[in-house]
């Protein structure tokens, strides 16, 4: 099992309304990325959201991506995730951006993909009904492999179109394209997600083994995908969940009951209205439970025994990860526990990763580098028009003009 931890611009309270504040919220998430590539971290997923106030100020993560690569050495960067609407933007824009980030990590990029959370921020792009962008995802997705892979890209689709041949530049970096993800937020996704050859993002808001049926789902329908969607399969369910890891094991139990660490929940149940919701349903402005208030101790250890949340020493925290282990998970990522300060998540950062990760990844490769290293030949041919051997290139209306390289 691998691990990674999810970056999502989440700046609770005052904080989010206040610009200096934002500034520095935002650049120690990037500190916290380039800190887990020294501490045994294989991958940082960094969220894409539009308008969603404290709960996620992570708009253009691309830009993000392209710091952290230059700092880093290791660790995979993925989008997490990238939505696909072409009335957001032009599919053209999404292949060309993985492409370059590819470049930019050499190889380090994974394209996780989706079709928006939920229907506010797809509001700020003037899509009303969340349940159009399901066949949007559908025909871009398909079709960005085909942009990274032929010379003379032309569509005529649905939702979009390039209506003459066009090289999209650049193509990705190296041998093949960047692995490619879905979101999963809805039980049918995961097999989805399986049948065509790519992993599943998924996020974990109810007891760890109510998800064993869904990783099942998707194991199933992977053993015999019904499309590959791009070069090779990725094999791979990426489960997020919240982790508080401190050498001071009361500590830890104290962020844990304190309503700092649910009040993320109440905004992911007011903003993500394309999922279900946690299982308790408070949803922002309600104030979220503060397990401390109930003498919460023995509601906490429910809460860590269903999968919930992990929470205690790298000892504690080492028992507790062996129920993802159990269910079938392949990818455990944590977001950034509310309740915790800045170096209190450094702290985790480096326990973690140097006593718990070692105990079950003991690979130094990286999963996805092995997918990709092990495909075959492109899924697409290089050209759609005629070749001319004589010119070498693609026959398009310009070619009588252009000179003939040597």
């Amino acid at each position: 099992m691998e691990f990674g931890i999810f970056v999502n611009g989440f700046i609770p309270g005052p904080a989010a309304h206040d610009r200096a504040s934002e500034h520095l919220a935002l650049r120690r998430e990037m500190e916290i990325a380039i800190k887990a590539d020294r501490h045994n971290w294989k991958y940082v997923w960094f969220g894409e959201h539009h308008s969603l106030t404290e709960y996620s100020h992570m708009s253009a993560p691309e830009v993000v991506m392209g710091y952290v690569a230059a700092r880093t050495e290791r660790i995979h960067l993925g989008t997490g995730i990238n939505s696909l609407s072409p009335r957001k933007e032009h599919p053209v824009r999404f292949a060309e951006r993985a492409a370059m980030l590819d470049h930019i990590t050499e190889g380090r990029f994974e394209w996780g993909t989706g079709r928006g959370a939920g229907s506010h921020e797809l509001k700020s792009f003037n899509i009303m009904d969340t349940n159009s962008t399901k066949a949007e995802w559908d025909e871009v997705s398909r079709e960005i492999v085909r942009m990274w892979e032929q010379y003379d890209y032309s569509f005529e689709g649905q939702h979009f179109t390039v209506p003459t041949p066009h090289n999209i530049l650049p193509k990705p970096y190296g041998h093949s394209h960047p692995p490619i993800w879905m979101a999963c937020g809805n039980p049918p996704s995961f097999a989805k997600a399986g049948s065509l050859g790519i992993g599943a993002i998924a996020f974990n808001f109810e007891p760890i083994y109510n998800l064993k049926g869904r990783i099942e789902a998707y194991k199933e329908a992977a053993e015999n995908p019904v499309e590959i969607l791009g070069d090779y399969q990725n094999n791979n369910v990426m489960m997020t969940n919240a982790v508080v890891c401190l050498n001071d094991r009361k500590r830890a139990r104290e962020i844990a009951l304190s309503a700092g660490n649910a009040y993320i929940v109440t905004l992911v149940n007011l903003y993500h209205d394309t999922m279900p919701k946690s299982a308790d349903g408070i949803t922002w402005p309600e104030p979220p439970i503060n397990l401390g208030a109930f003498g919460g101790e023995e509601l906490l250890d429910e809460l860590i025994a269903g999968g919930y949340l992990l929470c205690g020493t790298p000892d504690e925290v080492c028992e507790q990860v062996e129920a993802y282990q159990r269910v079938g998970c392949d990818q455990l990522v944590f977001g950034l526990a509310g309740g915790m300060n800045f170096e209190e998540h450094l702290e985790m950062l480096e326990l973690f990763g140097d006593r718990v990760i070692p105990e079950f990844d003991r690979s130094p490769e990286i999963s996805t580098a092995v997918y990709r290293r092990n495909a075959g030949a492109p899924k697409y041919p290089p050209y759609n028009s005629p070749v001319d051997p004589d010119l070498k290139h693609t026959v398009l209306p310009l070619s009588a003009i252009l000179p003939v390289p040597d």
